[in-house]
């Protein structure tokens, strides 16, 4: 029995000392990166962050205005409100009600809205259906279906919100042309509560 455990610190004395050990351990954080579009008017428009870690999309925030009327959404891997699945190149986040696919192409990555709830984050009936796509090095989205109208004006609530941090942080480093803290310990603000709890508009 101690002969046993002999030869097992002697295996990991070895292989803590391996060049293999050594490298893993000093293997450096992924890399962290935001990238920020947006498409439309100032009163009718639809913006979009993410936040890449290692080349795949770990949080992001969208808004859109059609004044008066706003929608916010704020989703990041493991939070309360989603689910994050990869397989491959593609990434699932299910939602209480809807579910966004999110397609990581090199330098290309291509969102899909599928049924996602209006009433919470628009403060509207119906789902948000359509996809948006953001390409590093370009500030202008591709939007197809998303900004469609759903609900006639007045039928809507008409309270306004701010967009969530995540973008304001993300267009703010666009304006002054530099990259936010891309460092691996930089911290991400956090986007304010869901428009449908603030009783606002889409």
């Amino acid at each position: 029995m101690r002969g046993s455990k002999v030869i097992a610190c002697a295996m990991l004395i070895v292989l803590s000392t391996s060049p293999l050990f050594a490298a893993e351990k000093k293997r450096p954080p992924a890399k962290r990166e935001m990238l920020a579009c947006r498409l439309g008017t100032e009163d009718r428009h639809a913006r979009i962050a993410v936040v890449l870690v290692g080349g795949k999309m770990n949080e992001f925030a969208y808004y859109s205005k059609w004044k008066p009327r706003t929608c916010s959404i704020y989703l990041q891997r493991n939070d309360a409100h989603s689910r994050w699945k990869d397989s491959g190149a593609i990434t699932t986040v299910s939602l209480e009600k809807g579910a966004f696919l999110i397609e990581h192409k090199p330098g290309v990555y291509h969102l899909i809205f599928r049924d996602v709830d209006r009433e919470r984050y628009c403060g509207m009936d119906g789902t948000i259906n359509g996809s948006l796509t953001i390409r590093k090095g370009n500030q202008s989205c591709q939007l197809e279906g998303i900004m469609e109208e759903g609900t006639p004006l007045g039928q809507a609530y008409v309270q306004m919100q701010e967009p969530p941090a995540l973008l304001q942080e993300a267009e703010a480093a666009a304006a002054a042309g530099s990259q936010p803290d891309n460092t691996p310990g930089g911290q991400t603000a956090q986007a304010p509560a869901d428009c449908a709890a603030q009783s606002q508009g889409c």
